[in-house]
């Protein structure tokens, strides 16, 4: 092989880097928002079980369309729904770039509000979607005029709205998300609501699940990395009318979700109440934090999520970050300039970050604190 053989890549992808957060061996791994709470050792035992039994049926393929697993999602999320109306494959992820192709695609365009997930401008590039983005207010919330005159200057064919937002954290009210979908809908384009971090939100916090029912362009995205603490078995899903379920499956590749993934969810799904129990804690965790940087003069936005992104400080985010890792505490370098994002673990680990990031920034000892 010639040394410099020039790998015929697409234009557009040259000088791109592979999505990823940093992996660093430190003690500390808050940066992308994992649950810190394996399963308990009696529900990995019945994951273990589940994939032993079907171990011995590996060398056939499994259900192409996961309907029993689609069935036990459509239980879990309620709102009425039906398998026929949820779909599923590996993270959320594979969900997003299956409704890109499905209703994507050269000559379309997919439209967002930045600050949000960094992904979705990588979806709409690998499916060859144009991409535009509008920019969300200072608070990070998305103003509703200037977002509708948006929808209807550009006539997106995709809109994707993530609430909880990520990095931010912050929840979108659901009149917010009705007059966008009313306004997709004027213009034939579908309204991808992500909640990834759903079960995360606040006490009062609805779902947009809530609207499928009278919007027929809505699509509502779950995962079960975060609350499920299913992160390593990488099992995304949606819930819309049956006719969109349809529309992704022609694009779906086939046998795209595995036998182990679908047996190893549906435990997770049948241990929801246990694997969920320790959401309200994370929950309060985050709210400490986020009350406790308010308490030392920095700024945070508004969490519904199982992180808190702040901001605020004085030295450059990068020398903080770096200061962090350098103290074996790793968050996340994300969002806009001048704000970090740090995943909510358990108290000892955010009594940790707390203590490191005091000393990165010189910050006053509250009172009665030691360090």
């Amino acid at each position: 092989m010639p040394s410099d053989y020039d790998v015929p890549l697409r234009p557009e992808l040259r000088g791109e880097t592979p999505y990823g957060a940093p992996q660093l061996d430190v003690a500390l791994q808050l940066n992308v928002n994992e649950n810190p709470y394996p399963p308990s050792a009696r529900v990995a035992a019945e994951m273990a079980d589940a994939v032993r039994e079907l171990a011995g049926e590996l060398n056939r393929y499994p259900d192409r369309d996961a309907v029993a697993l689609r069935e036990d999602l459509a239980t879990y999320l309620g709102h009425g729904l039906r398998g026929t109306q949820v779909w599923a494959a590996n993270g959320s992820n594979e969900v997003m770039v299956q409704l890109l192709l499905a209703f994507g695609g050269p000559g379309r365009t997919a439209l967002s509000f930045t600050p949000t997930y960094s992904m979705y401008p990588e979806y709409a590039r690998d499916t060859h979607t144009r991409w535009v983005v509008g920019q969300r207010a200072e608070d990070f919330t998305i103003e509703l005029d200037a977002a509708l005159a948006l929808i209807a200057r550009e006539e997106p064919s995709v809109i994707l709205l993530a609430s909880p937002n990520n990095p931010t954290g912050t929840a979108l009210p659901l009149q917010r998300i009705e007059a966008i979908c009313g306004a997709a809908l004027a213009v034939g384009g579908i309204v991808v609501v992500d909640e990834a971090y759903g079960e995360f939100r606040r006490a009062g916090t609805p779902s947009a699940l809530e609207l499928l029912p009278r919007y027929p362009n809505l699509v509502v995205t779950r995962t079960m990395s975060k609350a499920f603490a299913l992160a390593g078995g990488r099992l995304g899903y949606l819930a819309a009318r049956a006719e969109i379920v349809d529309a992704v499956r022609i694009v779906r590749l086939p046998y795209h979700l595995s036998a182990v993934s679908q047996a190893v969810a549906r435990v997770a799904l049948a241990n929801s109440a246990e694997l969920l129990a320790r959401v309200d804690e994370l929950r309060d965790t985050r709210d400490e934090t986020a009350h406790w940087l308010r308490s030392m003069g920095l700024q945070v936005a508004d969490s519904d999520a199982n992180f808190v992104l702040f901001g605020g400080f004085t030295p450059d985010r990068h020398d903080v970050w770096q200061q962090l890792v350098d103290r074996e505490v790793l968050i996340r370098e994300v969002g806009p300039a001048g704000w970090l994002r740090v995943s909510i673990g358990t108290p000892t680990e955010m009594d940790a970050f707390r203590d490191a990031l005091t000393e990165v920034l010189d910050l006053p000892i509250e009172q009665g604190e030691t360090t």
